[in-house]
């Protein structure tokens, strides 16, 4: 498809336009085109090419929907993703495979919550769920220490980069548009359109769909929506297992997690590359963009530091939040994190790793929002919280989008 331009000749018009070119937007672009086939649809970005933040600075894991409140949006939609994701990736020819995961009880006291876990995980409709003792563990990883683990067969990786890129490649096959250096700087409605003001033109479009990730709260606040929940960045950084000794772990190993944050904590992660990565922590980014601990934005640091449900946050949970700094900054820190589950890691299989940031919505009230939040104006529908396990469920997202788009107009 081509530009499509107004008769007065000023301004490109679409059926939609998609604002971000992360994993959840392309794939709602793709999505929309195959249900009408021959709609005037625009993909716009900011950066100079597909999934420049979340979607491509992740762990590459597709996860399996069992961590969340059966009846969420998370469940239903992260269970329905990790079929639709393995369908389209044997469709287009994409590595991955379904490795499963054993995510471990570190002690007995943690066996009640790791119990809590098979139930949401039955409820929410994974099959092959079993708990294994402490011998068992060692059947599946055995390098991996536990007084028990749940195994998960459904889990798997991926590498998410190339799913974004198959799926770019697909919206322009379907003849969509994808403009890289569009940063949308103000979105208007009127003449019964909306209007996309970019640096180089203004799109308008009869319908719009938000999917800017890190910069979601700001964008909804520029169409008009209400400025809560807002954004806050957290990093996470990740250690790398020297290559040698890789045979350590064989697939997925994650901790209990923390049921008070919507964070998984340090797990272990083979990579469709057969890398394994060590990680991430969770501490707060000073940039939306702040890939390294030296990455600052004023602009940034002041609206978090600014934003009511943050400092509701910071004064509730303090201490876990400097442990997290503490295991950041200390090697030795972290290690010992990771030897709790593979005791003979040593000190020099650690390597420097790459890092995300993953976009976290927290409400006035301090809550760190675990479920997929959504905003709607009018034609402009946007997608205010996505975090993982927002790339597996990507394709699951765009159906339930353009299902609300379709719903909208009739």
């Amino acid at each position: 498809m081509r530009d499509h331009r107004g008769t007065s000749g000023q301004h490109d018009r679409y059926d939609l336009a998609v604002i971000g070119a992360g994993i959840v937007g392309l794939a709602t672009a793709r999505e929309a085109l195959r249900r009408t086939p021959g709609a005037r649809v625009v993909v716009l970005e900011k950066e100079d090419g597909p999934a420049r933040h979340q979607s491509g600075h992740n762990s590459g894991v597709v996860h399996s929907g069992l961590y969340y409140r059966p009846g969420s949006q998370k469940a239903r939609l992260c269970v329905a993703g990790n079929a639709l994701l393995a369908a389209y990736c044997d469709e287009r020819g994409i590595p991955h495979e379904r490795c499963g995961k054993l995510v471990v009880a570190s002690s007995e006291r943690e066996l009640a919550p790791l119990e809590e876990l098979r139930r949401r995980g039955e409820a929410n409709g994974l099959a092959g769920l079993r708990v294994l003792g402490a011998d068992e563990i060692r059947d599946v990883e055995p390098h991996v220490v536990g007084a028990a683990a749940l195994h998960v067969p459904s889990a798997g990786i991926v590498d998410y980069v190339a799913v974004a890129r198959a799926l770019e490649a697909d919206v322009r096959a379907a003849g969509g548009a994808v403009r890289y250096g569009s940063d949308v700087a103000a979105v208007d409605r009127r003449d019964g359109a909306l209007h996309l003001r970019t640096a180089h033109k203004t799109v308008v479009a009869e319908r719009a769909v938000g999917c800017a990730g890190l910069w979601s709260d700001r964008l909804a606040r520029r169409a008009g929506a209400d400025p809560e929940p807002r954004i806050v960045p957290f990093r996470g950084d990740y250690y790398v297992l020297r290559p040698e000794r890789r045979a350590l772990v064989r697939a997925l190993v994650y901790p209990v997690p923390d049921p008070r944050f919507p964070f998984l904590g340090v797990h272990f992660t083979r990579r469709i590359d057969g890398a394994v990565w060590l990680g991430p922590n969770a501490v707060l980014a000073f940039a939306r963009a702040g890939y390294r601990r030296t990455d600052v934005s004023l602009g940034d640091l002041v609206d978090t530091i600014r934003t009511p449900g943050f400092r509701r946050l910071a004064r509730r949970h303090w201490r876990a939040g400097a442990a997290e700094m503490y295991r950041d900054l200390s090697r030795r820190a972290f290690l010992a994190e990771l030897r709790r589950y593979v005791p003979d890691l040593r000190a020099d299989d650690l390597l420097p790793g790459p890092s995300g940031v993953r976009a976290q919505a927290i409400a006035a009230d301090g809550t760190l929002l675990d479920d997929f939040v959504f905003d709607r104006l009018g034609p402009f529908l946007n997608v205010r919280n996505a975090p993982s396990p927002a790339a597996t469920s990507s394709l699951a997202i765009a159906r339930a989008i353009v299902d609300a788009l379709e719903t909208a107009a009739a």
